[in-house]
């Protein structure tokens, strides 16, 4: 997982005018920062611990009061609730849980489930980490024309939580997401960076409206009066992300999105640190109330073998998104991160038959249709 969030630190791009700019408008700076994350230093190997100790912040070093501070409290929080939301779905399943340390400081909580009564495999992990970013890619990524030494390195932390959920039932859908922090040091005079990211997005096998309204509907619903600024601000927001999760999570080899879409942001800064924060947090805690009511009204569906080998194709594509294009899966593995965290958002199987073809009139190229064309 620390190669999840560490990716994103090492993309940003905090002097855009936009931060739901498209993601075609940085590529040329992205595939710079991206070749340089090639010869980043390797993580180091983890130390796995028996107790969850209380933060994994640096005792003495960093600010519990602080946002590395806040961060934290808050997404390993999102780790407790919906880890409890999915047990009392699943009914029986329990998640694993592995936690590691780093000597640097910092580390990871990885809960894993799987064959679950629901679930397949589902997993929920918190990173903190802390390190140090070759000084190039951090040139490009402030966008400043910086001097240093071939051998210079930037440090930074990086705080995030991610995850993904695979059902066994074809009439469930997947669901993915991620929320993160970044910060950089002062160095060589240049004041220290922050950015947050984040965002919830679903991937069914197959349309059903009513679910989507519900998934859909809850980040876009217009919040009662009196709500707390960040509820307004994601719903002032709302079509300014799902266009930006659609872009994201395009597989451009097959010209289709990875699913039916949901919330994405990525490089914000262009406000009051607290008040992203605080849509972050508020983000974070509609992902159960958007999520498990589906999972609740379809995980005793009937289905077909046929609709079960549908979604094991539909499950490649997802395989062929994480590991082709995924800036976070990418980064991990060229940078020596934790393999088990990095690759927990796979499912247990999946497939890939040749020439697949769909009826034309059947719900499959309905599907294909919608994730085609985005709406």
């Amino acid at each position: 997982m620390a190669g999840l969030v560490t990716a994103n630190l090492l993309t940003a791009a905090p002097a855009a005018p936009s931060a739901f700019a498209a993601r075609s408008t940085r590529r040329a700076a992205r595939t710079a920062v991206r070749v340089q994350a090639a010869g980043a230093k390797m993580l180091e190997a983890p130390n796995y611990i028996d107790t969850v100790p209380d933060s994994l912040l640096r005792p003495g070093i960093d600010d519990p009061d602080s946002m590395r501070g806040k961060f934290e409290r808050m997404i390993r929080g999102v780790q407790d609730q919906v880890c409890a939301a999915i047990e009392e779905a699943d009914g029986g399943g329990t998640f694993r849980l592995d936690a590691w340390t780093r000597p640097s400081g910092g580390g990871g909580i990885t809960r894993v489930m799987q064959e679950g009564n629901v679930w397949e495999k589902a997993g929920v992990a918190v990173s903190v980490v802390y390190g140090s970013m070759p000084a190039e890619s951090y040139r490009v990524a402030v966008g400043k024309d910086i001097p240093f030494e071939k051998d210079d390195r930037v440090p930074f932390f990086a705080a995030g939580v991610s995850s993904v959920m695979h059902p066994w039932n074809p009439h469930c859908p997947t669901m993915h997401f991620n929320y993160r922090y970044f910060e950089t040091e002062e160095w060589k005079g240049v004041p220290g960076q922050w950015w947050f990211g984040g965002g919830t997005d679903i991937t069914p096998c197959y349309v059903n409206e009513e679910d989507m309204r519900h998934f859909h509907g809850t980040y876009k619903a217009r919040p009662p009066a009196g709500s707390a600024a960040a509820s307004r601000c994601r719903w002032l927001w709302y079509d300014k992300m799902k266009l930006a999760c659609d872009d994201y999570f395009l597989i451009p080899h097959r010209g289709e999105t990875r699913g039916m879409g949901g919330i994405f942001f990525d490089d914000l800064n262009d406000r009051d640190k607290d008040a992203i924060f605080a849509l972050c947090s508020d983000c974070a805690a509609h992902i159960a109330e958007s999520y498990v009511p589906i999972i609740n009204k379809h995980k005793r569906d009937p289905y077909s073998p046929r609709q079960k080998e549908w979604q094991q194709l539909r499950r490649g594509r997802y395989v062929e998104f994480n590991l082709v294009y995924d800036r976070g899966t990418i980064f991990g593995l060229k940078t020596g991160g934790r393999i088990e965290s990095i690759l927990m958002s796979l499912p247990l199987t999946a497939g890939w038959r040749y020439d697949y073809q769909v009826d034309p009139q059947g719900p499959e190229a309905k599907f294909l249709h919608c994730v085609r064309n985005a709406r």
